[in-house]
């Protein structure tokens, strides 16, 4: 598989207890990525932050929390990433989408770019 050299990031940032049917939705997100053949995805756990209610949350020991902050980053061309948008939406009940152009330098050990 290749991707583009010009591509697309997604970025989900959601709380680790955030669960969509009754399992934890950054795993329903990663699965429905591997599903549709999307190029990889990367849940990267928060030691500490806050979102839309300002609620902080913290691995530290006298603030123990459970639901810490997870991002969800998926890389890939730019139609993949749109196709898989509506796939969010029954999913997530909150949280934050952003996307960010981005440009491949390298995917896999067997794939050489051309310099542009």
């Amino acid at each position: 598989m290749t991707i583009e050299r010009d591509a697309l990031l997604l970025r989900i940032f959601i709380g680790e207890d955030s669960k969509f049917k009754g399992r934890p939705l950054y795993e329903a997100i990663v699965m429905k990525a591997r599903e549709l053949h999307l190029a990889g995805a990367t849940v990267l756990r928060g030691p500490i932050g806050y979102g839309h209610s300002s609620k902080l949350r913290s691995t530290k020991i006298l603030r123990l929390s459970e639901d810490l902050p997870l991002i969800i980053e998926i890389v890939d061309n730019e139609e993949k990433i749109r196709a898989f948008l509506p796939s969010l939406e029954p999913m997530m009940d909150h949280g934050l989408v952003t996307l960010e152009k981005v440009q491949v330098l390298l995917y896999g050990k067997d794939v050489k770019h051309e310099p542009r």
